[in-house]
């Protein structure tokens, strides 16, 4: 006869069926809480990368105003220039290029926009429409300052019962996590500063034209000059 081959596997003890799962899913909590944790410290590193600052380009937005009252090209000019003036070119890097404006469709509002300067942690572009539009604001990880150059924007949030209105040479301060409705009237245009997270309200910016527009040299353009400007950034050391 032939004796029967002892096993060589260990044997589960119901015990141990009972904690493998506990440690797994211990060893998942661990990791999910150093992920926060590290998300949180840098979180907190990012205001130690701004170079603009919403006091700074408030006052740039006026003098604008000011010095080429219904002109907005004129204003822009304006802006790009005593922007170059005060920023160098070994700190920053400032778009010169007046031209290079693309449509942008997000959150069901839909206009125009020339980027200025794109980084990780800033972004500063002029956005607006002859034609007016109206949508969602999105939520954002950064902060956002509308300084409205020409015409009249209105939002709301829920629970208002009276809409905010917001004239040239005012501020629209939208923080971050924090999302509203807006209406831009004809012929509105604004200089627009966020800071915080850029790379993460990139696809509030781009979904839509994939989802809907479906304008492939929109989305071509806006990327590549996001990425290009972004990347020519990084390479003077500005994140």
């Amino acid at each position: 006869m032939v004796a029967p081959k002892s096993s060589n596997r260990a044997r589960t003890t119901p015990s141990e069926s009972k904690t493998r799962p506990l440690m797994i899913w211990g060893t998942r909590l661990a990791v999910f809480l150093i992920f926060i944790a590290t998300c949180g410290w840098i979180d907190s590193l990012r205001s130690n990368f701004y170079v603009f600052d919403p006091t700074t380009i408030h006052e740039v937005a006026k003098s604008a105003i000011a010095a080429s009252p219904d002109d907005t090209r004129g204003m822009i000019s304006h802006i790009l220039a005593n922007l170059t003036s005060t920023y160098p070119s070994t700190q920053i890097r400032i778009n010169p290029d007046e031209s290079e404006w693309v449509f942008n469709n997000a959150g069901g509002a839909m206009g125009a926009m020339y980027i200025i300067h794109a980084s990780i942690t800033e972004y500063l572009i002029i956005f607006g429409t002859p034609l007016g539009t109206e949508g969602h604001t999105g939520l954002h990880t950064a902060d956002d300052y509308f300084n409205i150059l020409v015409g009249e924007q209105w939002a709301f949030k829920p629970g208002a019962l009276e809409m905010e209105r917001y004239t040239p040479g005012s501020v629209h301060f939208l923080p971050r996590f924090t999302a509203k409705q807006y209406k831009m009237h004809e012929g509105c245009f604004a200089l627009e500063y966020a800071r915080g997270w850029i790379p993460l309200m990139l696809p509030f910016g781009l979904l839509d034209t994939l989802t809907s527009t479906l304008d492939v040299p929109t989305f071509y353009h806006t990327a590549r000059i996001t990425g290009r400007e972004m990347v020519k950034n990084l390479l003077i050391g500005k994140i």
